[in-house]
């Protein structure tokens, strides 16, 4: 049987659940443990995420901001539907840039059928952008957000849509209660291995890893 492995920075990875179920601070576990001292990562804050707010030594980055050559986490919040044209653009220029790592909470409040979108989930892997696609709507995200990952990580949803929308693409039994809260299915579908996994650590401890890691970058520039 295959180990747990994380993504690395040729791969993507989607995060599903519903609003409470422990898929944001997941997800946050993840990137904490990413590439960012290395290169940039661009973090899309469409919900205006308080935990996302507390990341320590990260950079406030407008929409037409040039995309940053210096490692780091990068923070930009547009508004959905309003700052549409900008998402895309700025989208497309991360795929023009390569090696640059995309977060994304909401993964639907991207542009409806964005072509930069579909472009880098599809392209990401040989041009190094490692794409997290965090979503509470799986129907209303791109197909591509699921096809194209590498790993699917699952912790709860109500709307039967949803839910039958996640079985297309992740062949485990998700409907099966899991052992207790903040647990999420895992699915690693180069390998086709699956696993049930225990909540990730807490809050302050994902935090502290941020601050570890970003302020010897912080202290350089």
């Amino acid at each position: 049987m295959p180990a747990f492995r994380h993504p690395d920075d040729t791969t993507r990875l989607t995060v599903i659940g519903k609003t409470g179920s422990g898929k944001t601070q997941a997800a946050l576990w993840h990137l904490a443990n990413r590439s960012y001292t290395s290169h940039p990562w661009i973090v899309f804050d469409f919900k205006r995420e308080p935990m996302i707010r507390e990341i320590p030594h990260t950079h406030e980055l407008l929409l037409t901001d040039k995309i940053p050559r210096t490692a780091g986490v990068y923070i930009v919040r547009p508004t959905p539907e309003r700052d549409t044209e900008a998402v895309e653009d700025l989208l497309w220029r991360i795929w023009e840039r390569e090696r640059v790592g995309v977060f994304l909470d909401e993964g639907y409040m991207v542009p409806d059928r964005s072509a930069a979108f579909q472009a880098i989930l599809t392209q990401g892997r040989s041009k190094r952008i490692p794409v997290m696609t965090l979503t509470q709507r799986p129907t209303w995200l791109t197909r591509f957000a699921f096809s194209e990952a590498e790993y699917i990580q699952y912790f709860s949803l109500t709307d039967t849509r949803d839910i039958k929308t996640v079985k297309q693409f992740m062949p485990l039994p998700i409907e099966t209660r899991l052992p207790g809260p903040y647990y999420s299915w895992w699915y690693d579908n180069a390998r086709n291995y699956n696993a049930i996994l225990k909540p990730v650590p807490d809050k302050n401890t994902i935090l502290d890893t941020f601050y570890d890691r970003l302020k010897p970058a912080r202290s350089r520039l």
